[in-house]
């Protein structure tokens, strides 16, 4: 059987923890250790965790090894998705491409940009929503700044339409959706409706960087 909290990267092992029987007694500074390393694997040897964000990456680690009294504490949901808003260049994408590593024994997600999925759709037609609506797991990049996709001179508000369907398939099947965005609550209601906000609030946890987060980017 393979070990779940060793991981490893480059001929370098990494523990995040220690396994006692069936169950993984994880250690955070071991896992943000390698969530760095893995990062500058990624992302290149500028990339570091910035100590402020350690409240962050904690609720996303307790969240993806499943933690179910911090998850309860925090008033996360370990049954529903994940929304992660920021600022622009807070490092929200960055992080949902990383947190999956920590957790190789679970079903990956794979993150896609959402104007990427609009210029599919302009291209394809209505089955693109048919694709992204589907069981694979997505964590869905920049919702709600993507542009109007239009299709043979239909506009049509595609991530609105396929988070109706994820919610559909949420409900069907519990498979999970997770977002990030750059807007809040009411933005997202005024790009979206309050059919597919209301949606929402049951498809996510919201979990909010700091409004005055910096670009890490500059």
């Amino acid at each position: 059987m393979t070990n779940p909290c060793k991981i490893y990267e480059d001929g370098v092992e990494y523990t995040l923890g220690v396994l006692t029987g069936n169950k993984v007694i994880y250690d955070f500074p071991k896992i943000m250790i390698y969530l760095e390393a893995k990062g500058k694997l990624l992302f290149g040897d500028h990339f570091r965790i910035y100590k402020k964000d350690q409240r962050i990456i904690r609720e996303l680690c307790n969240y993806f090894i499943k933690d179910k009294e911090s998850c309860e504490k925090l008033g996360i949901d370990p049954g529903k998705g994940l929304l992660i808003s920021g600022p622009v260049g807070c490092g929200k994408t960055s992080l949902m491409k990383l947190m999956k590593y920590i957790v190789p024994h679970q079903r990956p997600y794979s993150v896609v940009a959402s104007r990427c999925i609009v210029f599919s759709f302009n291209h394809l037609g209505y089955k693109t929503i048919e694709d992204f609506g589907d069981s694979q797991f997505f964590c869905f990049d920049d919702i709600g700044v993507e542009p109007i996709g239009r299709h043979y001179g239909r506009d049509c508000n595609v991530m609105g339409e396929i988070l109706l369907s994820r919610y559909e398939l949420f409900l069907e099947t519990k498979i999970k959706t997770h977002a990030t965005t750059n807007l809040n609550a009411e933005e997202l209601e005024k790009r979206f409706g309050i059919r597919v906000r209301s949606r929402m609030r049951q498809l996510f946890n919201l979990i909010a960087f700091d409004k005055q987060c910096v670009d890490k980017r500059k």
